[in-house]
C-alpha cells in the first residue's frame, strides 16, 4: 500500500489556527482600543456614587448632577450631645453640601490607578464599584462649635496634694480625673453620620460626643497617709446681709477649722477645736444672743460656722451628740431654701457642737468662705463606707407672732434718732428625724427638737437734748 503525504493538511490546519488567532487578538485588540476611547475622558461602566450609576459620565456631568443636589443639604440640623450639654448647627451655619469636585474626580480615578490588577478588575469586571458621596462644609464653623462644647465639657486633670504639718493639713486638693473631648473622634462621628442622615433622608443628626477620661499621676490616696479618698459629704449656709464685723467672724472660725483632722474614733469638740473666741483672738464685735436680747458682742457670726458643720455632720451619717438650737429663728439659717430646724449654736462652755467619727479613716475638714457672694461651705473628706444619711419629716408646729415692737428710751442718743437693736421673729418648734443606714440596717434613728421663741423688736429712741 502506497503512504499518503499529509503535510497540506496540517498546513492548512496551521494557517486556519493562526488566522484564528490573529482574528482573535484583533477583534480583542479592536474592543480594547474602543472601550478605552469610549471611557478615556468617563467613568468606567461599573461606577456607582450612593448606589447611582455613573458609568459613562464625564466628570462636567457628575459635577453637575451633584450640584443639583445641594439645597436639600441646608436644612439638616446637627445636635451634639454630652450629659446635660447640648450644642446645635445647622447645614446653613456649615454651608454644607456636596463636593461634586471631589465626588466625580473620585469616579473617573477608579480603575486609573498605579495598580494594574486592580485596574483589570475595576475597568472590565461585573463587580459594582459603590462611592460614599462626597461633602464639604465651613471647617472654621465646625471648629468653633467643637471649641464651644469643649470648653464647657473639659475638666483638667488635677493631681492630689497633701502637706501636713503640726498636727494640721495645711495644703490639701484632691485629686481628680479629667476629661476631654476626643475632637479626631466627633469630627469621623459627624462625617459618618452626615452620610447615615442622607441615605436616610433625616434632617437630623444626634451626635454623641466622645469624650476621654485623663486618670491623675498622683492620686488622693497616694498623696497621703491618712487613708483619705474621697469628699464623703458637704455642708452650705448663706450670711447675705451680715454686718462687715460678723463676715469677718465667719471667716476667722472656718478658717480654724480649715485642715483639721478628726481620728477615727474621736468626738470633735467645735469648741474646743476653735478655741477662745475674744477680741484677743482677732474676734470683732457683731450680734450675739445673750441674756434673751439680740447685742453686739465678740464673735457674732460663729454660729453660722457650727451651724454649717453641723450640716456637713448629718450628710455624712457620723452620730450627733450634741446640739442646741438657738434661741429664736435667726434668717441666715433658713437662707438658700433650708427649713428651721438645721441650726447649731455654741457659746463656750454651756453650748457646743460635738459628733463622732465612727468610720474607720481620719475625717479631714476644708473649708471655703466666699466673702463676696456670703457664702459658706464646708467639705469632709475620708472613706465612704456605704452609709446612707436622710433627713425626713420635717415638720413646724405651734406657730406663734412676735410681740409687740419694744421702744427703749436711750440718752445718749440725740432726739428724734431710733435705732433698732433687736428684730422680731415668730416663734415654731420644729422638728426632723435623722436616719443612717448602713448595709441595710439602720444604725442611727434620731429626732432633733427645736424650740424658738417668740421674739420682740427692740427700738431705742434718742432723748439727748
Amino acid at each position: 500500500m502506497a503512504l499518503r503525504n499529509n503535510k497540506p493538511i496540517h498546513k492548512k490546519i496551521l494557517w486556519i489556527c493562526i488566522s484564528l488567532l490573529i482574528f482573535a487578538f484583533g477583534s480583542i485588540t479592536s474592543f480594547f482600543v474602543y472601550f478605552e476611547q469610549a471611557y478615556a475622558h468617563r467613568a468606567y461602566p461599573q461606577v456607582f456614587i450612593d448606589s447611582i450609576a455613573f458609568g459613562g459620565k464625564t466628570q462636567q456631568e457628575i459635577e453637575t448632577y451633584w450640584l443639583r443636589k445641594n439645597t436639600t443639604l441646608s436644612n439638616v440640623q446637627f445636635e451634639l450631645r454630652f450629659e446635660n450639654t447640648i450644642a446645635t448647627i445647622s447645614g446653613t451655619d456649615l454651608h454644607l453640601g456636596y463636593n461634586a469636585t471631589l465626588s466625580a474626580t473620585q469616579a473617573l480615578l477608579v480603575g486609573r490607578s498605579s495598580h494594574f490588577t486592580s485596574n483589570l478588575r475595576e475597568r472590565y469586571g461585573n463587580q459594582p464599584i459603590n462611592l460614599p458621596p462626597a461633602f464639604e462644609w465651613n471647617e472654621d464653623a465646625l471648629t468653633n462649635t467643637i471649641a464651644s462644647v469643649s470648653a464647657i465639657i473639659n475638666i483638667p486633670v488635677e493631681n492630689a496634694l497633701f502637706q501636713f504639718t503640726k498636727g494640721k493639713v495645711i495644703s490639701f486638693k484632691p485629686s481628680q480625673e479629667g476629661r476631654r473631648v476626643n475632637e479626631k473622634q466627633l469630627r469621623d462621628l459627624f462625617g459618618q453620620l452626615l452620610i447615615d442622615a442622607v441615605k436616610k433622608n433625616s434632617n437630623r443628626v444626634t451626635l454623641s460626643i466622645p469624650v476621654d477620661t485623663i486618670t491623675p499621676v498622683v492620686s488622693t490616696k497616694q498623696a497621703n497617709s491618712f487613708g483619705i479618698r474621697e469628699k464623703i459629704s458637704t455642708g452650705y449656709s448663706e450670711f447675705a446681709g451680715s454686718i462687715p464685723g460678723r463676715i469677718h467672724n465667719v471667716a476667722l472660725a472656718a478658717a480654724k477649722l480649715n485642715g483639721v483632722l478628726i481620728a477615727p474614733g474621736e468626738t470633735f469638740s467645735f469648741n474646743k477645736t476653735v478655741g477662745d473666741i475674744s477680741a484677743a483672738t482677732g474676734y470683732q464685735s457683731a450680734y450675739i444672743i445673750k441674756d434673751g436680747r439680740t447685742v453686739l458682742g465678740d464673735g457674732g457670726g460663729v454660729c453660722q460656722v457650727s451651724t454649717t458643720l453641723f450640716r456637713a455632720a448629718l450628710n455624712a451619717g457620723l452620730p450627733i451628740i450634741e446640739r442646741h438650737a438657738h434661741s429664736y429663728r435667726v434668717h441666715y439659717y433658713e437662707e438658700g431654701g433650708f427649713k428651721p430646724g438645721l441650726d447649731a449654736t455654741v457659746f463656750d462652755p454651756s453650748n457646743d457642737l460635738k459628733f463622732i467619727n465612727d468610720t474607720q479613716a481620719y475625717i479631714l475638714i476644708q473649708t471655703k468662705t466666699d466673702t463676696n457672694n456670703l457664702t459658706l461651705t464646708f467639705d469632709l473628706y475620708g472613706v465612704s463606707d456605704g452609709r446612707k444619711a436622710e433627713i425626713l419629716n420635717q415638720t413646724l408646729s405651734g406657730i406663734t407672732p412676735p410681740p409687740p415692737t419694744l421702744y427703749q428710751d436711750d440718752p445718749t442718743l440725740s432726739v428724734g434718732t431710733i435705732k433698732q437693736v433687736d428684730f422680731d421673729a415668730w416663734g415654731a418648734k420644729a422638728s426632723f428625724e435623722y436616719r443612717v443606714t448602713k448595709n441595710g440596717e439602720r444604725t442611727i434613728d434620731q429626732i432633733f427638737v427645736s424650740n424658738y421663741q417668740p421674739w420682740q423688736a427692740v427700738f431705742l429712741r434718742g432723748t439727748k437734748q
